[in-house]
């Protein structure tokens, strides 16, 4: 068992990808929101197929950049004990990303910067439960590179607040070529949405948490 720091403010992924969820329901699926808060049992978390993270994904860290989620920063502002311009700075090291898509098709993983894809294929490499330093919990589910591109990493780490098989909707995701260092990254989580959604549509995804 891993565990993460973290400051242990409610509105703070550097505290493992948690916020307090507890006080309201989602629109999306999320399911049990006392899971996705981070509270949950051992026994409960089970191994999830890549599959769970297929698609085509888009970083959020241009939408920040270009000032377009202010508005969520305003709303967790309001929720919570932090100023905006607090938040934003958080979120700014959070998002930080060169890689601005990434496609899952399969077992294969294409990375993005820009124009030029960088592509791996993944198997399965078990699954990490973090405990952090407010109490809650997170599970990263990792995938060992088996073979592709030697500019691919060799371990890729997904957080998407679920714990068992479930589409996910959203995933931070932590790459590179240690597996154990990864574990221990909490401040920096490059955040993927759907590339079919437009900015809009995020804005009111991430206002909804």
């Amino acid at each position: 068992m891993a565990v993460a720091g973290g400051s242990g403010k409610v509105h703070e992924h550097a505290d493992g990808d948690a916020h307090d969820h507890s006080g309201h329901e989602h629109a999306h699926s999320h399911g049990d929101p006392k899971i996705y808060a981070g509270y949950f049992e051992d026994s409960q978390v089970k191994d999830r197929p890549l599959g769970d993270y297929a698609g085509d994904w888009q970083s959020v860290y241009p939408y920040l950049k270009d000032g377009i989620l202010d508005p969520v920063w305003k709303h967790k502002a309001e929720k919570g004990t932090s100023s905006v311009e607090e938040i934003r700075a958080e979120y700014e090291v959070g998002y930080k990303t060169d890689v601005d898509r990434i496609t899952i098709d399969g077992d294969v993983v294409t990375f993005f910067k820009g124009d030029q894809g960088s592509k791996g294929t993944y198997a399965y490499d078990s699954k990490e439960i973090l405990t952090y330093k407010k109490g809650n919990r997170g599970v990263r589910f990792i995938y060992k590179k088996t073979k592709g591109d030697v500019s691919a990493p060799q371990f890729i780490q997904f957080s998407d607040h679920g714990i068992a098989p479930n589409k996910a909707d959203h995933y931070h995701l932590y790459w590179g070529n240690d597996r154990a260092a990864l574990l221990k990254e909490v401040t920096n989580w490059p955040t993927y949405y759907p590339s079919s959604l437009k900015a809009d549509e995020i804005v009111s995804e991430m206002k909804a948490h």
